[in-house]
């Protein structure tokens, strides 16, 4: 129990890090971040070595978070929001949101594979042979998903600079 309190304690704030750059919801984040941590506790035996206890705790994490995503939009998809319902028959404008406001939807707009090498290169730093070794893909394929996601973000954020669209 102690070694376990101490791979928290090492690697609690990154984990945390990656599911809420990931989700984008402090409260999911949390609990994403809890369950990359029972699943250590569970694998752990499982590790082989193959590559660093991070690396192998943090495609945990990456999972976890896939996951908990694809739940997430299941949920989302059958939910409406009530302001919908209360705007039925009526419209409604708008103001244009604020650059940090449109990226960060943006982002979360990506299909997982691009959102998740998205976030684990441009945001967490890691290179793509770390990513590789993370999501278990080729490191052609995880350039290849940064170059898409950062097209579409391009698309997606073309009006803040119409040069980038380009």
């Amino acid at each position: 129990m102690k070694a376990f309190e101490q791979l928290y304690e090492r690697h609690n704030r990154r984990v945390y890090s990656l599911c809420l750059r990931m989700t984008q919801n402090v409260s999911e984040a949390e609990d994403l971040a809890q369950e990359v941590f029972i699943q250590l506790f569970r694998k752990i035996g499982s590790f082989r070595g193959d590559s660093s206890l991070s690396t192998w705790l943090h495609s945990i994490g990456v999972s976890v978070a896939l996951n908990g995503l694809r739940k997430t939009k299941r949920q989302r998809n059958r939910e409406a929001p009530m302001e919908e319902g209360l705007m039925v028959g009526s419209t409604r404008a708008e103001a244009e949101p604020d650059l940090k406001e449109r990226l960060a939807r943006a982002i979360d707009s990506l299909a997982d594979k691009y959102r998740t090498v998205f976030v684990m290169h441009d945001v967490e730093g890691y290179t793509h042979e770390e990513i590789s070794g993370t999501l278990n893909i080729p490191v052609g394929t995880s350039k290849s998903h940064l170059f898409q996601a950062r097209s579409k973000l391009r698309v997606a954020l073309a009006d803040f600079a119409p040069e980038w669209a380009s």
